[in-house]
């Protein structure tokens, strides 16, 4: 046998060898192997924020990542099959309209490990789930949002009711009328989570009937505001550079706490069952308040200074922003 085939032979078999004691590991790089599997675009702002996470744990060199957008809820099962065959050790994604099948494949696949978008408790041994807990800056944002509109009327486009959803909504109503006790909503949902244009004629529709400030839960409400020369407040994402003139205040979602510890987990053989909700709360910086920015000056000094005396006791545990999963409800006329 020549040298250079039995240098050849040799990385086969190291190759093996680490691939045994680290699956999912790639001999050059020692890259955990992740899939990111969405039913929207990567530009749409759920999904966005883990799709974020991910690319910086990619950009780090931490991560060998992978990811699927627009994957219909009848194809979301065979995707993650493909993926879990195809050597990914972690699966992120969102299992709320797929709860039963996603479920099923970390079953199939109890050595893959599933951090996953949902309603559901955790499955032992390999399945996680996350969900966005930013009701704490939603409340700020409400009170924000409360000091800035002089009609005492704002307007809230929502993609479905559903628990993910109405907190945010409920925590946001709450702070508003904390600091405008007169304040008086018009809530609809549009039942999608990426339909820009419907977003947009509902937004369009609560301007028609006073709404002076829109609370974006879903992208074309901001549009619909900038339009008609009304404010927004943000949802998940900070859009005030795009809008610099339109979006007041965002709730912003970090999702780098609950993937960095995913990801560490699964390359140290850690990982299992657990709820990651509570990573998306502000103490873990999970969440925050977006920078006023071109809004600074104009938001009045003490609904500022207020809404900061708020933050500081979430903060410092002495103020508890209520989970409230109910559906809202437009006020009684």
């Amino acid at each position: 046998m020549s040298m250079k085939s039995l240098n050849r032979r040799r990385v086969v078999v190291l190759a093996a060898a680490l691939a045994c004691l680290a699956p999912g590991l790639s001999l050059a790089q020692a890259k955990l192997k992740v899939a990111g599997i969405y039913t929207v675009p990567f530009e749409q702002q759920w999904a966005g924020r883990l799709h974020t996470a991910l690319k910086a744990a990619e950009a780090r060199g931490e991560i060998e990542y992978k990811a699927s957008e627009n994957v219909s809820n009848a194809d979301y099962e065979r995707v993650m099959r493909e993926y879990a065959t195809g050597g990914s050790v972690l699966i992120v994604g969102e299992a709320f309209a797929v709860e039963a099948a996603a479920r099923k494949v970390a079953k199939d696949f109890p050595k893959v490990n599933f951090l996953m978008g949902s309603s559901g408790k955790p499955q032992a041994p390999n399945f996680s789930v996350f969900d966005n807990y930013i009701q704490e800056p939603a409340y700020l944002s409400g009170m924000i949002a409360g000091g800035v509109t002089k009609s005492h009327k704002i307007g809230m486009v929502g993609g479905f009711p559903i628990p993910e959803v109405n907190r945010l909504m409920n925590a946001f109503m709450a702070g508003a009328k904390e600091v405008d006790p007169k304040v008086e909503f018009s809530v609809s949902f549009i039942n999608s989570w990426f339909d820009p244009p419907k977003a947009k004629e509902a937004a369009f529709a609560m301007i028609d009937k006073g709404a002076d400030v829109l609370y974006a839960e879903r992208f074309g409400v901001s549009d619909a505001a900038k339009e008609k020369g009304k404010l927004a407040i943000g949802n998940v994402i900070n859009t005030q550079a795009q809008y610099p003139d339109t979006v007041v205040a965002s709730a912003m979602w970090k999702m780098e706490p609950s993937i960095d510890r995913a990801i560490k987990l699964a390359k140290e053989g850690k990982f299992a069952a657990e709820d990651y909700g509570p990573y998306s709360m502000m103490k873990h910086k999970g969440s925050e308040l977006a920078p006023l920015g071109t809004f600074e000056k104009k938001v009045p000094a003490d609904v500022v200074a207020k809404m900061r005396a708020k933050e500081k006791a979430i903060l410092d545990g002495k103020f508890t922003v209520k989970v409230d999963d109910s559906q809202p409800k437009s006020s009684a006329k």
